[in-house]
């Protein structure tokens, strides 16, 4: 088990604050970031990584994009397009689900 820099897994402030608020508690990355029981702080809130799935986007739902802080998986495609130059959605491209919960 590792101490992560919350930086590494939520690459934003405003996903930093969202999961400190209950709003995000997963998020798709194009690599792995983290394994099953590391942990991290934000705040004075420590979070552990309750889960890594590798996935396809093609895999995502819309639950998925709610999970991330977003209305629906169009408005979470809409966004990746915006964050990454290039980027082109393929459902086959492969991804890594990292899930978190605070620990109390």
């Amino acid at each position: 088990m590792t101490e992560l820099d919350p930086g590494e897994l939520l690459p934003n402030e405003r996903m930093q604050e969202q999961a400190l608020e209950g709003e995000v508690t997963q998020i798709h990355r194009g690599h792995q970031y983290a394994e099953d029981g590391d942990t991290f702080t934000i705040e004075e809130t420590t979070f552990e990584v309750t889960e890594v799935t590798e996935r396809t986007l093609g895999d995502l739902t819309d639950e998925d994009a709610r999970a991330e802080g977003m209305d629906d998986l169009e408005a979470y495609r809409k966004l990746l397009e915006r964050a990454h130059d290039d980027f082109e959605w393929d459902d086959d491209s492969e991804v890594v689900r990292h899930q978190f919960e605070p620990v109390e």
